[in-house]
């Protein structure tokens, strides 16, 4: 493979989605069976800044915020009420850490287009990003959320200098993937440093991140990554059930 193939991008969002998939599977199996074997849960670490990433890329390419922003909500919701009927667990998963992003890098989108195209004050944008950042901080002072308030922010990161039509030429030019998968590092060192021990192997996704290909793949998978949280997580419990 020779250098150009590379920095256009070997992997599609749905190879990359895999590969976190695959990622969140081991990290699952080792927390669940295996707690002894470290090296299962540092794969793990791979999987998270995959789909913070994606989540950032999907509210940049979606045509309809509010039904994106709903298939994660009520499948987070969904997700909510099982855990807490099967084990009265008031943790909220990935999903809910994935809604709180969404929203804040809408709410940054906004922003952005008040700034740059003046579709209204440019202040409004500001003061409702920073209520929804401040709304969000909030929450994770109140709740167990996963990946906690940096967790919430990798996709803000992921995103700020995305969609930057009517700004300057000098910012236009750092909408870019290299741009973005660094800035999302950026997100990452505040996340890792916020947990500590392990995380910090999240870095490691970042050199996956700088080969995706910016396109969606041959195979229309979106559904598939929706259903493979739940489904993967209730067989993985239900094996666990069984070998009690």
């Amino acid at each position: 493979m020779d250098i150009r193939a590379i920095r256009e991008g070997v992997f599609s969002s749905n190879s990359l989605k895999m590969i976190g998939a695959a990622a969140m599977l081991v990290d699952h199996v080792g927390l669940m069976f295996f707690p002894e074997i470290t090296l299962l849960r540092i794969l793990g670490r791979l999987a998270y800044p995959i789909f913070a990433f994606m989540i950032a890329e999907g509210c940049a390419h979606t045509g309809n915020r509010v039904r994106y922003f709903l298939r994660v909500f009520v499948l987070a919701a969904v997700c909510q009420i099982v855990y807490f009927l099967v084990d009265g667990s008031a943790y909220f998963s990935i999903l809910v850490t994935f809604c709180c992003g969404i929203g804040m890098v809408y709410a940054l989108q906004d922003m952005k287009r008040e700034l740059f195209a003046g579709e209204r004050p440019g202040y409004l944008g500001a003061v409702e990003f920073a209520l929804t950042v401040v709304l969000v901080w909030l929450l994770n002072r109140r709740l167990t959320i996963d990946y906690g308030f940096w967790g919430c922010m990798v996709p803000v990161f992921a995103s700020l200098f995305q969609g930057l039509e009517g700004a300057p030429d000098a910012l236009r030019a750092l909408d870019r993937k290299e741009v973005h998968v660094g800035m999302t590092g950026i997100g990452l060192v505040m996340l890792s440093w916020d947990l500590g021990g392990i995380q910090w192997w999240s870095l490691l996704a970042l050199v996956l991140l700088m080969l995706y290909s910016g396109k969606r793949g041959k195979w229309r998978m979106k559904y598939f990554f929706y259903i493979f949280y739940p489904a993967h997580l209730a067989i993985l419990q239900g094996i666990a059930w069984l070998c009690a």
